[in-house]
């Protein structure tokens, strides 16, 4: 086996590797130097694009058309993307493997699965008049140069919102580079402009000259931490300097007659020039190493290093990680490196080993710690063995010690290099593996269609493989090309059982196809009521929705159903779909009565409910301030009531009636009379007449309306004594009956404060006992004519207990009369 060492070479104090992922990437006659390169961050896709200043050997028809090429980094083609709009002016991606296509006119495609989804959307301010000439991006957003040096920044791919930055001088832009929103103190993002012999700082408000000698620069790099940037001069020589503008931290002379193709940045502390087939990695202290290659070489940065892209072969150059040189570093004796000695003396059955332990023993949790993050970092599988034996070794010997590291690293381990395999292609790191997750690394497996992979991760992971399963289905029904039912029982069949499917999702996707009949028939498989009306609405399925919706019992759901079918449909269709559905009818309904009232009128005429249009048109009158209005309104309720031989609409006919005349008097009233009595009903009507000294007025209205003698008794009643018309109420009182009794003539007056005209009435209550007769003298304030009463019944007890409510002079009268019992008693 090779020495770990082999591709390791020394650039001042560092070391750097050149690790070799795949071999045989691309067919000789693809001819890389003819594209434009984009690599997707965390060892993802790479993207191809033919680069349109180039001249190109006419291979027939077929290659002359313009494509975007989808690889993954061993050379496999994942999708291509055949194009025919404006010419590209930007080509990248964002962190979670979306493709980002800016075009001349400003058009912004996002392919956010690799199988040619897209979303669009503009750039605007004056891009399709001035042109985009140049993008920018870094993962989460990208800045566009426009002809006129206006720059156009999206900070933020979920929601797309462009922005327009300060404006810079429009002299001609030589290179630029963009500092991301996370490593500006503004927070906003910052570009960089090499303009003239000087560099513009340019955020949001304001474009700084920052006076910078030595321009002008032919290109511009910033470091993935956004604290250096590297600037290379006309006359071939690099600067790096702080992004603050204040520290050089280094210089080297490149000695190139010509400038490099690409200037891009090694993780965070080196340097890489790139011309067609020469590379140079410029470290600290201007130290360098120079790496030739046999054909044209694309650089890729990543967060900890950069993807090397020849027809050949893809190879990863990277810092070597601390970990790793702590234990590999020739003439090291660390106490990794001697854990690693002692496993291979081990496996040599040599004493050595036990010396070895013995010598690292105090500092052996440390050395298995190293050789766990140190396998971690490997490419090679060999190595990664031999460190975990390492660490495994070495943990068995101490008392304490928790495995948790060591069994995360393995499970970390076994998956990356299940997806660095040539046939999947994703040549991640563990630092790269740790940034992007496990969940965002499955979901790149899914855009592949490397289910199968993607679900025993999820499992391994014990993380939800639903997503899976309903992306799996999906793609089985837009690409199949089996009968539809076929396909559903097929689909049905394999997620029988399996949680969390949403056969919504899958429905949906069938019908984005143009298989509604395959939708529906998905549809009846998902349990969520609030997932399948949605799109039974929007694939014209309205009868299915409003029964779903009226199955689940959710109001709400039936409600919105309602909502949508009354705003697209024709009045009469809508409420055909209400026929037969009582439910719906009642919702609708009650939400018509304080929403919609013309709504609720054309839902009785359709469903001939006459007494309920009549009673509707009744209350509107009643809400009606102007007289004619309301007699209107009522002659329309009384018209719709009138073919009706209904005996209860005969009687609300009659009502309606009744209440145009009364408002006609009531108009009539007013007119006459300085007080208002619209509005008011019969009754109130007349007692307001009495209270206001219009008896006759208001005989008159009893004796038209014909109000029951009972009722106009009360009435008259009330009027009176809220009138204190003391005087008729006592010729009342001189008349033989009272319909309504005469007890109430009683308690009337005498809760007005009349106990002498109250008195009148006590004896004329001749259907009451002598004792209650008694109390109503008693409340009139005449005990003497209490004690009478109760003498008639010879009731003593009484009479005693009246001696104690009698004034001074009453108590004799009250004794005479209890003395007068007792002498009959003897």
């Amino acid at each position: 086996m090779s020495s770990p060492t082999a591709n390791w070479d020394k650039v001042g104090d560092l070391f750097y590797r050149k690790v070799q992922l795949y071999d045989a990437v691309f067919d000789e006659e693809l001819g890389l130097e003819n594209y434009i390169v984009a690599g997707a961050p965390y060892g993802g896709a790479i993207a191809l694009y033919r680069d349109e200043a180039k001249l190109h050997t006419f291979r027939g028809t077929q290659t002359a058309k313009s494509s975007i090429d989808i690889y993954s980094c061993a050379g496999k083609l994942i999708r291509r993307i055949n194009w025919d709009k404006e010419s590209i002016r930007g080509l990248g991606w964002s962190e979670d493997e979306r493709l980002y296509v800016v075009t001349e006119d400003g058009a912004v495609r996002s392919y956010y699965d690799l199988q040619g989804d897209f979303t669009q959307f503009s750039l605007g301010f004056g891009a399709g008049e001035h042109k985009v000439q140049a993008c920018r991006f870094w993962p989460s957003g990208f800045v566009a140069l426009l002809s006129n040096n206006h720059l156009v920044g999206v900070t933020y791919h979920g929601e797309p919102r462009p922005k327009l930055l300060a404006v810079p001088p429009e002299e001609e832009v030589h290179a630029w580079a963009v500092i991301p929103p996370a490593y500006t103190l503004s927070r906003s993002v910052e570009v960089l402009l090499a303009i003239g012999e000087t560099l513009y700082l340019v955020d949001s408000s304001e474009a700084e000259d920052r006076a910078l000698p030595n321009g002008p620069f032919k290109h511009i790099s910033v470091s993935p931490n956004g604290l250096y940037v590297a600037l290379y001069t006309e006359n071939g020589m690099v600067w790096v300097i702080t992004s603050d503008f204040q520290n050089k931290i280094g210089e080297y002379e490149s000695k190139a007659k010509t400038p490099p193709k690409d200037v891009q940045w090694c993780g965070n502390d080196a340097v890489m020039l790139a011309w067609e087939d020469e590379v140079h990695l410029i470290g600290p202290k201007g130290a360098s190493l120079k790496y030739y290659f046999d054909g044209w070489v694309h650089l890729l940065p990543d967060v900890d290093g950069v993807r090397l892209m020849t027809n050949d072969v893809c190879e990863f150059l990277q810092k070597v990680p601390d970990c790793t040189e702590d234990v590999f570093k020739p003439g090291s004796t660390s106490p990794a490196s001697v854990l690693l000695d002692a496993i291979d003396q081990l496996e040599k059955k040599s004493p050595k080993a036990d010396e070895n332990i013995r010598l690292i023993r105090s500092n052996l949790p440390d050395a298995v710690g190293t050789c766990v993050q140190a396998a971690g970092q490997e490419f090679d599988v060999h190595w990664q063995k031999q460190l975990l034996k390492a660490a495994s070794f070495g943990k068995s010997i101490l008392d304490l010690y928790s495995s948790d590291d060591f069994v995360d690293m393995c499970e970390a381990i076994r998956i990356l290099n299940a997806v660095r395999d040539y046939k999947i292609g994703l040549p991640i790191s563990y630092d790269q593996y740790r940034r992007l997750t496990s969940e965002r690394l499955v979901q790149r497996l899914i855009n592949r269609h490397e289910y199968l992979l993607a679900i025993r991760l999820s499992e391994y992971l014990r993380l939800p493989a639903n997503k899976i399963h309903v992306h799996w289905a999906s793609q089985k029904v837009r690409n199949s090309t089996q009968e539809e039912d076929a396909i559903c029982e097929a689909v049905v069949r394999k997620l029988d059982g399996k949680p969390g499917i949403s056969f919504e999702v899958i429905a949906r996707a069938a019908y984005d196809e143009g298989r509604s009949h395959l939708a529906t028939q998905l549809l009846n498989h998902e349990t969520r009521a609030g997932k399948q009306v949605p799109l039974l609405l929007a694939m014209e399925e309205d009868e299915i929705a409003l029964d779903k919706a009226l199955e689940s019992g959710d109001t709400d759901l039936v409600f919105f159903v309602l909502l949508q079918l009354k705003k697209k449909l024709p009045l009469a269709s809508f409420f055909r779909l209400l026929t037969h559905r009582p439910v719906a009818t009642a919702l609708v309904e009650s939400s018509a009565k304080d929403q919609d009232q013309e709504l609720l009128k054309d839902l009785y005429y359709q469903d001939d409910r006459r007494l309920d249009g009549a009673n509707l048109l009744f209350s509107e009158a009643l809400n009606q301030t102007v007289p004619q209005t309301k007699i209107d309104k009522l002659k329309l309720a009384n018209k719709l009531l009138g073919d009706s031989k209904d005996p209860t609409a005969t009687l609300y006919s009659r009502s309606y009636a009744e209440a145009q005349a009364l408002i006609r008097v009531q108009a009539s009233l007013d007119h006459d009379i300085d007080a208002r009595y619209t509005g008011l009903s019969l009754n109130e009507t007349i007692l307001r007449l009495i209270k206001t000294g219009y008896g006759k007025r208001a005989a008159k209205l009893q004796s038209d309306f014909k109000v029951p003698e009972k009722t106009w008794w009360w009435l008259r009643l009330r009027g009176l004594v809220d009138k204190r018309d003391w005087g008729e109420i006592e010729e009342v009182s001189k008349q033989r009956r009272s319909p309504i009794g005469w007890e109430a003539f009683f308690n009337e007056v005498l809760g007005a404060g009349n106990q002498k005209l109250a008195g009148l009435f006590v004896s004329k209550c001749t259907g009451l006992s002598a004792q209650q007769r008694s109390e109503m003298w008693v409340k009139c304030g005449m005990v003497v004519k209490a004690g009478e009463e109760l003498v008639k019944v010879k009731d003593v007890n009484g009479l005693a207990e009246l001696r104690g409510k009698a004034r001074a002079g009453e108590v004799a009268e009250i004794e005479r009369m209890i003395g007068q019992f007792a002498r009959s008693r003897r």
